[in-house]
């Protein structure tokens, strides 16, 4: 049985790229992986594919090990992994509680890297990961910087480990949008409102993942869905990135 399998998959970029895996016509199930079963429920009525609902909290060591065990049980041949899980936090170095930068490390690298090494050994030839990354990850981001440092985390992981799985021939991709309108400002806003204002260009959830399933079918290792938003990849190239640290607080109004 061909299977898909999504975490973060209760909302946002996670519950766009259920749908449109189910849509994509080659996979027999989904295992959807968020804390909120009832979301996951929800999702079961929206799409074709049978969903395998596992509502684990990826914060938690108890979760990886039912998820290993029906790993264990079911012996899938895991065509598609997308790790969607993550959150971040707005704010001065001061105005973010410890436990929350601490829970950003852990949700955002160190839930991604246990997801994808359980998953790993049931993955086969021509097998693609997903990994959800951010434009956030190709420079420091003040204000954010610990959901940015982690973002750059994904980046290396992620090109790096498709090197590596280059003699399997598993595709591994880091997926790098820009803005996007999902649940993950509730969250950010919730330590500062004043921290983070502007906002070139607000993309869907729909609109970027649309883009990540084409370029994760082509092998593509990074994907930065919109023109504008490569741009900024490419300056963040070309120029320092004390300057473009300085753009950005000038931006927010930060002096």
């Amino acid at each position: 049985m061909r299977t898909a399998i999504i975490s973060g998959a209760s909302s946002g970029m996670g519950r766009e790229f259920v749908r449109m895996t189910a849509q994509r016509g080659d996979v027999d199930e989904i295992w959807v992986i968020a804390r909120r079963e009832e979301r996951l429920a929800e999702l079961a009525t929206e799409v074709s594919v049978p969903l395998h609902i596992l509502p684990l909290d990826l914060m938690k060591e108890e979760s990886y090990e039912k998820y290993q065990a029906e790993l264990e049980r079911k012996n899938p041949n895991v065509v598609f992994l997308v790790n969607a899980s993550g959150f971040g936090k707005f704010g001065r170095y001061d105005e973010i509680p410890l436990e929350d930068s601490l829970n950003m490390i852990e949700l955002n690298c160190k839930s991604m890297v246990h997801m994808t090494a359980l998953t790993l050994p049931y993955m086969h030839e021509g097998s693609h990961i997903v990994q959800v990354d951010s434009l956030s990850a190709f420079q420091p981001v003040p204000y954010i910087s610990i959901y940015g440092a982690t973002k750059a985390f994904v980046l290396s992981y992620a090109r790096s480990l498709n090197v590596e799985l280059q003699p399997r021939n598993i595709k591994v991709m880091a997926f790098c949008p820009g803005w996007v309108k999902t649940e993950f400002f509730d969250h950010a806003w919730q330590t500062s409102k004043t921290a983070v204002t502007y906002y070139n260009k607000l993309f869907t959830a729909e609109e970027v993942v649309r883009v990540a399933m084409k370029d994760s079918a082509k092998g593509k290792d990074v994907c930065v869905p919109g023109f504008g938003v490569k741009m900024q990849v490419l300056m963040t190239k070309l120029l320092p990135h004390k300057v473009i640290m300085d753009i950005w607080m000038k931006q927010q109004k930060h002096k």
